[in-house]
Protein backbone atom coordinates (compact mmCIF):
# COMPACT_ATOMS: atom_id res chain seq x y z
CA UNK A 1 0.00 0.00 0.00
CA UNK A 2 3.14 2.30 0.30
CA UNK A 3 4.44 2.40 -3.02
CA UNK A 4 0.46 2.75 -3.93
CA UNK A 5 0.37 5.61 -1.65
CA UNK A 6 3.52 7.16 -3.09
CA UNK A 7 2.71 6.45 -6.81
CA UNK A 8 -0.72 8.29 -6.35
CA UNK A 9 0.56 11.52 -4.42
CA UNK A 10 3.55 12.02 -6.88
CA UNK A 11 0.41 11.78 -9.45
CA UNK A 12 -1.67 14.41 -8.07
CA UNK A 13 1.75 16.56 -7.27
CA UNK A 14 2.55 16.69 -10.96
CA UNK A 15 -0.56 17.71 -11.72
CA UNK A 16 -1.14 20.28 -8.65
CA UNK A 17 2.28 21.78 -9.73
CA UNK A 18 1.88 21.97 -13.54
CA UNK A 19 -1.43 23.97 -13.15
CA UNK A 20 -0.41 26.22 -10.19
CA UNK A 21 3.19 27.23 -11.77
CA UNK A 22 3.56 30.87 -10.36
CA UNK A 23 0.50 30.63 -8.76
CA UNK A 24 1.68 30.18 -5.39
CA UNK A 25 -0.95 30.84 -3.22
CA UNK A 26 -3.57 29.31 -5.60
CA UNK A 27 -2.01 26.31 -5.25
CA UNK A 28 -1.80 26.77 -1.66
CA UNK A 29 -5.31 27.36 -0.88
CA UNK A 30 -6.23 24.25 -2.99
CA UNK A 31 -3.99 22.25 -0.93
CA UNK A 32 -5.33 23.52 1.92
CA UNK A 33 -8.79 23.01 1.07
CA UNK A 34 -8.09 19.77 0.13
CA UNK A 35 -5.80 19.17 3.19
CA UNK A 36 -8.73 18.96 5.42
CA UNK A 37 -10.83 16.32 3.27
CA UNK A 38 -8.61 13.15 5.74
CA UNK A 39 -9.19 14.62 8.69
CA UNK A 40 -12.60 14.60 8.04
CA UNK A 41 -13.38 11.46 6.71
CA UNK A 42 -11.31 10.17 9.60
CA UNK A 43 -13.62 11.78 11.82
CA UNK A 44 -16.60 11.03 10.16
CA UNK A 45 -15.00 6.52 10.29
CA UNK A 46 -14.39 6.76 13.91
CA UNK A 47 -18.02 8.33 14.68
CA UNK A 48 -19.60 5.58 12.47
CA UNK A 49 -17.61 3.08 14.02
CA UNK A 50 -18.49 4.78 17.92
CA UNK A 51 -22.18 3.96 16.72
CA UNK A 52 -21.40 0.33 15.73
CA UNK A 53 -19.78 -0.36 19.18
CA UNK A 54 -16.66 -0.55 17.51
CA UNK A 55 -14.69 1.98 19.84
CA UNK A 56 -11.45 0.97 20.57
CA UNK A 57 -9.00 2.17 23.94
CA UNK A 58 -7.49 4.95 20.91
CA UNK A 59 -10.72 6.46 20.03
CA UNK A 60 -11.07 9.42 22.35
CA UNK A 61 -7.59 10.48 21.61
CA UNK A 62 -8.19 10.21 17.83
CA UNK A 63 -11.39 12.25 17.68
CA UNK A 64 -9.77 14.53 19.40
CA UNK A 65 -6.45 14.77 17.46
CA UNK A 66 -8.03 14.62 14.43
CA UNK A 67 -10.74 17.56 15.32
CA UNK A 68 -7.61 19.75 15.70
CA UNK A 69 -6.16 18.82 12.73
CA UNK A 70 -9.09 20.21 10.91
CA UNK A 71 -9.27 23.28 13.13
CA UNK A 72 -5.67 24.18 11.63
CA UNK A 73 -5.87 23.42 8.59
CA UNK A 74 -8.86 25.43 8.30
CA UNK A 75 -6.81 28.27 9.60
CA UNK A 76 -4.34 27.69 6.78
CA UNK A 77 -7.12 27.67 4.59
CA UNK A 78 -8.33 31.29 6.13
CA UNK A 79 -4.81 32.74 5.81
CA UNK A 80 -4.22 31.53 1.99
CA UNK A 81 -7.46 33.14 1.11
CA UNK A 82 -6.53 36.31 2.93
CA UNK A 83 -3.64 36.36 0.02
CA UNK A 84 -5.91 35.90 -2.49
CA UNK A 85 -5.91 32.06 -3.12
CA UNK A 86 -9.42 31.79 -3.87
CA UNK A 87 -9.85 34.61 -5.97
CA UNK A 88 -11.09 32.75 -9.31
CA UNK A 89 -13.37 30.68 -9.81
CA UNK A 90 -11.73 27.78 -11.43
CA UNK A 91 -9.37 27.12 -8.74
CA UNK A 92 -12.46 27.35 -6.23
CA UNK A 93 -14.37 24.85 -8.71
CA UNK A 94 -11.45 22.53 -9.10
CA UNK A 95 -10.44 22.16 -5.23
CA UNK A 96 -14.44 21.61 -4.16
CA UNK A 97 -14.82 18.78 -6.52
CA UNK A 98 -11.34 17.41 -6.36
CA UNK A 99 -12.05 17.33 -2.42
CA UNK A 100 -15.49 15.79 -2.90
CA UNK A 101 -13.51 12.28 -4.56
CA UNK A 102 -10.99 12.72 -2.10
CA UNK A 103 -12.85 12.74 0.97
CA UNK A 104 -14.89 9.90 -0.11
CA UNK A 105 -11.68 7.85 -1.30
CA UNK A 106 -10.22 8.72 2.49
CA UNK A 107 -13.82 7.25 4.41
CA UNK A 108 -13.28 4.19 2.63
CA UNK A 109 -9.65 3.99 3.07
CA UNK A 110 -9.91 4.57 6.23
CA UNK A 111 -12.68 2.10 7.02
CA UNK A 112 -10.79 -0.74 5.65
CA UNK A 113 -7.06 0.13 5.94
CA UNK A 114 -6.69 2.71 8.46
CA UNK A 115 -2.86 2.35 8.81
CA UNK A 116 -2.52 2.79 4.97
CA UNK A 117 -5.01 5.95 5.33
CA UNK A 118 -2.63 7.75 7.92
CA UNK A 119 0.48 6.18 5.87
CA UNK A 120 -0.99 8.63 2.98
CA UNK A 121 -1.88 11.58 5.00
CA UNK A 122 1.54 11.49 6.43
CA UNK A 123 3.17 11.76 3.12
CA UNK A 124 0.92 14.49 2.15
CA UNK A 125 1.74 16.76 4.99
CA UNK A 126 5.49 15.62 4.33
CA UNK A 127 5.10 17.26 0.65
CA UNK A 128 2.93 20.26 1.83
CA UNK A 129 5.83 21.06 4.68
CA UNK A 130 8.31 20.58 1.80
CA UNK A 131 6.69 22.65 -0.89
CA UNK A 132 6.27 25.09 1.96
CA UNK A 133 10.02 25.14 2.32
CA UNK A 134 10.80 25.78 -0.91
CA UNK A 135 8.44 28.25 -1.08
CA UNK A 136 10.39 30.63 1.88
CA UNK A 137 13.57 29.24 -0.15
CA UNK A 138 12.97 30.82 -3.08
CA UNK A 139 11.00 34.30 -1.39
CA UNK A 140 12.26 34.63 1.51
CA UNK A 141 11.29 34.81 5.18
CA UNK A 142 7.52 34.89 5.71
CA UNK A 143 6.73 33.97 9.28
CA UNK A 144 3.20 32.87 8.93
CA UNK A 145 4.53 30.38 5.97
CA UNK A 146 7.18 29.08 8.22
CA UNK A 147 4.39 28.57 11.21
CA UNK A 148 1.83 26.74 8.36
CA UNK A 149 5.13 24.88 7.47
CA UNK A 150 5.66 24.01 11.35
CA UNK A 151 2.14 22.83 11.56
CA UNK A 152 2.33 20.26 8.82
CA UNK A 153 5.31 18.65 10.31
CA UNK A 154 3.60 18.27 13.69
CA UNK A 155 0.79 17.30 11.94
CA UNK A 156 3.18 14.30 10.33
CA UNK A 157 4.10 13.78 13.45
CA UNK A 158 0.71 13.32 15.23
CA UNK A 159 -0.30 10.86 11.93
CA UNK A 160 2.68 8.90 12.85
CA UNK A 161 1.56 8.51 16.31
CA UNK A 162 -1.49 7.06 15.30
CA UNK A 163 -0.25 4.56 13.22
CA UNK A 164 1.21 3.36 16.44
CA UNK A 165 -1.80 3.21 18.53
CA UNK A 166 -3.83 1.75 15.73
CA UNK A 167 -1.36 -0.55 15.00
CA UNK A 168 0.93 -1.03 17.81
CA UNK A 169 1.63 -4.92 17.96
CA UNK A 170 3.13 -4.50 14.58
CA UNK A 171 5.91 -1.84 15.04
CA UNK A 172 9.18 -1.86 14.59
CA UNK A 173 11.76 -0.53 17.15
CA UNK A 174 12.51 2.86 15.58
CA UNK A 175 8.76 3.35 15.28
CA UNK A 176 7.89 2.80 19.03
CA UNK A 177 10.93 5.04 19.49
CA UNK A 178 8.84 7.16 17.46
CA UNK A 179 5.36 7.23 18.80
CA UNK A 180 6.76 7.56 22.61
Amino acid sequence: MKKFNEVTLNITVAIIDFLYRGRDFQRFWVLEEIARAPYFAFLSVLHLRESLGLRGPEHIYLMEEHFAQTLNETEHLEYMESRGGSAYWVDRFFARHLVLIYYWVNVVYYWLAPRAAYHLSYEVEIHAAETYAKYLALNGPDEKILEILNDELEHSRELHNAIGLIDSGRLTVKEKELAS
